[in-house]
């Protein structure tokens, strides 16, 4: 092999290494922020979980509101690092907190208009103006739209996600006095269940595995509103919401994590 066979070898694999280093370092700082999300997104829906037990509940979603605009800043970042890149060969990297932003969004939306948010709606938000830096001579410098589209598969996790947290609402609602939330919550996890079961097993494994605990979610709320129908009358109210945990309790998955 002539020398400058072996120059042009080197050149092309210092070349390929550039480029992986590259793409490790942004798969990092997704991940990274990816977290942060995840984060942020966590304390959100923990902050909406007290509607049940406020008596201004306004003052909350809009306390959330400020939350999830500072989630959204971080999701910029995302769609910062992917301007030009396949989104697809980073998905792993940011769709925990996507996940968790489609079920904190979601979550707000149901509390202050009970119905489920479409993916049309949340990715309508997801619109972001950047600078650009005008790199060389005919390089066009000024603001610039961002966006940055949830895909079908991250927005169904993020809602089948949803419902242990309205199953959390129920049992908080109830401690509270409140017997018309949990009912109201059954019907809406009942059409939630159904447009899942249409999909069942022809969708990703990913969306089909959340179905079983959608339906254990569904089958604690339906138990609740049970108790509350036939013996709700027998049962002190400040007695319900200990009724209720512990036999729910009885129902938990042990693969379902605790919070």
């Amino acid at each position: 092999m002539s020398l400058i066979h072996i120059l042009l070898c080197f050149h092309a694999s210092t070349v390929f290494q550039q480029e992986l280093d590259t793409k490790h370092d942004k798969h990092e700082r997704l991940v990274k922020i990816s977290r942060d999300v995840t984060i942020e997104s966590k304390r959100t829906i923990f902050l909406l979980h007290r509607v049940t037990s406020v008596p201004d509940v306004e003052e909350i979603l809009s306390e959330a509101d400020v939350k999830l605009d500072g989630v959204r800043q971080k999701i910029g970042q995302i769609a910062e690092e992917l301007r030009g890149e396949d989104l697809h060969q980073f998905h792993r990297a940011f769709t925990p907190g996507i996940q968790e932003y489609v079920e904190a969004v979601s979550f707000h939306h149901f509390i202050r208009h009970r119905t489920l948010i479409s993916l049309e709606e949340i990715n309508a938000r997801l619109v972001f103006m950047r600078e650009n830096k005008g790199e060389g001579e005919v390089a066009w410098t000024g603001p610039s739209v961002l966006t940055f589209q949830i895909t079908p598969i991250d927005y169904l996790l993020g809602v089948a996600d949803l419902t242990g947290e309205l199953m959390r609402m129920c049992i908080s609602s109830v401690g509270n006095g409140d017997i018309d939330t949990p009912f109201q919550l059954s019907g809406f996890l009942r059409q939630i269940h159904d447009g899942f079961s249409y999909i069942g097993n022809t969708g990703p494994y990913e969306v089909s595995k959340k179905l079983h605990t959608l339906r254990q979610s569904l089958g604690k709320v339906e138990d609740a509103c049970y108790t509350l129908r036939v013996r709700g009358s027998e049962i002190p109210k400040h007695m319900l919401a200990d009724v209720f945990s512990s036999r729910a309790a009885t129902h938990v998955d042990p693969d379902e994590p605790m919070v």
